[in-house]
């Protein structure tokens, strides 16, 4: 089961921890700051946020708390989604949550 649960607070995401077996759960960090995430808002929520025309927006005037050791860290500065992408499938992969397709 995948289960993509965007939280900003680490106390939800530990809860969520909590609740999986400790081998099956991954929590993948997206890596990105927030002034590349206003830069990439497609629908205009940052902007929206900056001139308070809408409230708890992670980062703007609601916390954001970094998780402390996640699984796997994406940096979406530095790589392109599909670097991203090969970095999962090679986590998932090497702890036997994907078959290697180069063995078959």
């Amino acid at each position: 089961m995948i289960c993509a649960a965007v939280s900003p607070y680490r106390a939800a995401r530990n809860e969520c921890r909590r609740m999986c077996p400790p081998e099956r759960f991954i929590e993948v960090f997206v890596d990105t700051p927030l002034e590349i995430c206003e830069r990439r808002d497609p629908k205009g929520l940052y902007a929206r946020a900056r001139r308070r025309e809408i409230q708890c927006v992670t980062g703007i005037d609601d916390p954001y708390e970094h998780p402390l050791s996640p699984e796997i860290v994406l940096d979406t500065v530095r790589f392109s989604a599909e670097q991203n992408a090969r970095l999962i499938a090679a986590y998932l992969q090497q702890h036997r949550f994907l078959a290697d397709r180069r063995a078959e």
